[in-house]
């Protein structure tokens, strides 16, 4: 005879979401290690690179990485002036193309710097002649080794599925960098480990939101400028977790097109960004209140006060540029929410590993 034992009510080292919801609280820590410690060598990697003068910049990711990069784009195009593409792997790794990169920046990103396409496409493009820096949470993995320079943002092990401290970690590393080519102090940064926590704290709110939301058969998710590649993160947060479409799009794209899906049923949320970016959002706000979408905001609270529901950030003193590291931080715990109030553990979701091994 055996006796069988009973995990329900789950113990906490069984709770479903117990490692994602860990890994979110660390944020602020990770973010503080990074600005204390880990920013004299981005800087020094930054000035290395700015001796060389690269003459453009191709990024290179996939997942959410890819969306840290998009980020990145926004950064060395705005702040830099420098022209930026986001690169097709295919074209090399599939194609066979073959790519004259001589004096180009490319900057891989990837969490576990183990993807096969990524190491591939890396090597091809410094057999092509370009500069390439690895941007990783493994010093030790293919990708670091491949490149010719490397900054390890220092996240520590990522055990769930869903990315949450390792995204916020390639941002903070992406801005500093970018300082650094621009010879930039890094300032606006500062505050964020706390103004961080102070988001995070707020957690009943955005449990609010997820008992709002948690019958939902679709969201769209739009923004525009720096807070659009924070639209397509939480998209990716929400499809791994709750399995519920979510369809990013820039306010500018929405209007061409994709606003016709718009209705009354199916929540919008809107990421509206303290600066140019909230402001070129206004008339995609407009058309959606017209439209009587169910709209919800994340961002200042004046307009977060004309959406049907929302959260407000705390970035009214807070640059434009590092806004999204705040941004995306709602937004993952609503993931998390709704997954679990779906009876889903966000740690596991089906079909998933944590390192993704395409070619």
């Amino acid at each position: 005879m055996t006796t069988e034992t009973s995990d329900f009510p789950p113990r906490p080292e069984s709770r479903p979401g117990r490692i994602m919801s860990g890994e979110m609280a660390e944020q602020p820590a990770v973010l503080r290690r990074i600005l204390e410690e880990g920013a004299p060598r981005i800087q020094e990697t930054a000035e290395r690179i700015a001796a060389r003068k690269p003459r453009f910049v191709l990024l290179t990711a996939r997942g959410t990485s890819d969306n840290a990069a998009l980020y990145a784009k926004y950064l060395l195009e705005v702040l830099l002036g420098k022209p930026c593409g986001l690169t097709s792997m295919s074209t090399t790794t599939a194609y066979g193309a073959r790519q004259d990169l001589t004096d180009v920046l490319v900057i891989t990103v990837s969490q576990s710097g183990g993807s096969p396409d990524l190491v591939a496409s890396t090597e091809a493009a410094r057999a092509a002649g370009a500069i390439t820096l690895a941007v990783t949470n493994n010093a030790e993995s293919a990708l670091a080794a491949v490149s010719e320079f490397h900054i390890d943002v220092s996240a520590g092990p990522e055990k769930a599925l869903p990315a949450t401290k390792t995204y916020t970690a390639e941002l903070l590393a992406l801005y500093l960098f970018v300082e650094g080519l621009r010879g930039g102090d890094g300032s606006a940064a500062k505050a964020l480990p706390d103004l961080a926590q102070q988001v995070l704290d707020r957690q009943a709110e955005i449990k609010q939101l997820a008992a709002r939301y948690r019958f939902a058969e679709r969201m769209v998710l739009t923004s525009r400028g720096y807070g659009y590649p924070t639209a397509k993160e939480a998209a990716l947060k929400l499809m791994e977790t709750s399995y519920i479409p979510a369809l990013s799009y820039s306010g500018a794209d929405l209007l061409h097109g994709p606003l016709a899906m718009v209705d009354n049923v199916s929540p919008v949320i809107a990421i509206v960004p303290e600066g140019k970016g909230g402001k070129a959002l206004q008339p995609v706000l407009e058309r959606l209140r017209g439209r009587g979408a169910d709209l919800v905001v994340i961002g200042a609270e004046q307009e977060v006060r004309r959406a049907s529901a929302g959260f407000v950030l705390p970035t009214a003193d807070v640059a434009e540029e590092v806004q999204p590291i705040l941004e995306i931080l709602p937004l993952q715990m609503l993931a998390y929410e709704i997954t679990v109030a779906r009876g889903q553990d966000p740690d596991a979701p089906r079909a998933l590993a944590k390192v993704t091994e395409t070619r």
